[in-house]
């Protein structure tokens, strides 16, 4: 059921989990025989653009124009037609790091307008001690206008002509091989660990993501943009 790539932490996220002492090489050695532990999140949002949907639709297919540059400072490669290698970074917790990369293919859309990211195995690389199963999905709506602008308070002279909304939802499983000294811990703490660290991940890299992607939309497209508060939280 659960394939593919990332893992726990964030060393600027929570350092407390990192003051364990690093695993040794004996720790490493067997891991291929040990049962992963699995981490769950769900993550929400609401990518907002102003312009209607088509435009945007354009824009989000044309993914080679914006997807590389919008997932920076990660590194990312083509991986044939839809389909990228993402170097997230160095993630840890209880003084165990590994370094995440996975394989996301973005699907066009299909009969219903639903949006598909999903996690693919990258060619040649075999993850070290974690796996991944990345499962997203997102549609364009229209948002309502008057509503929209009194929530955000824009003025009537920023008032855009359109507004679209790219609503994704994002199920998360990553599952890791940890070393001797970590499974000897209480599991409910792991898990409990394990469970909010990927939440606080994915809610920054998300965010970002989105944030950076409508900057780039609106930039591309020549449409201005008023920064929302929201989204300028959690961006760095």
């Amino acid at each position: 059921m659960h394939q593919n790539s990332i893992n726990l932490q964030s060393h600027a996220i929570s350092e407390e989990f990192l003051s364990f002492p690093q695993a040794e090489h004996s720790d490493r050695v067997g891991l291929e025989q040990v049962e992963p532990t699995w981490f769950y999140t769900r993550f929400e949002d609401c990518m907002e653009m102003y312009a209607d949907p088509d435009t945007v639709a354009e824009y989000l297919s044309n993914h080679r124009g914006w997807f590389c540059r919008c997932a920076e400072p990660m590194q990312t490669q083509p991986i044939g037609e839809n389909a990228y290698d993402l170097l997230i970074g160095r993630f840890g917790s209880f003084g165990y790091q590994v370094e995440a990369r996975i394989g996301l293919e973005l699907l066009p859309p299909d009969e219903q307008g639903i949006y598909r990211i999903r996690s693919v195995p990258v060619p040649g690389y075999t993850p070290p001690g974690y796996e991944i199963d990345f499962q997203a999905t997102m549609k364009l709506v229209e948002l309502p206008i008057d509503e929209f602008c009194r929530e955000q308070k824009i003025k009537p002279n920023q008032r855009p002509s359109a507004i679209t909304g790219a609503q994704w939802t994002l199920d998360l499983y990553v599952g890791v091989k940890f070393p001797k000294f970590v499974r000897a811990m209480s599991e409910s703490i792991i898990q409990k660990t394990g469970d909010g660290v990927l939440a606080q991940v994915v809610k920054q890299v998300s965010r970002r993501l989105s944030y950076k992607t409508q900057m780039d939309f609106h930039t591309t497209e020549n449409i201005p943009f008023l920064t929302q508060g929201k989204r300028k939280k959690g961006v760095g």
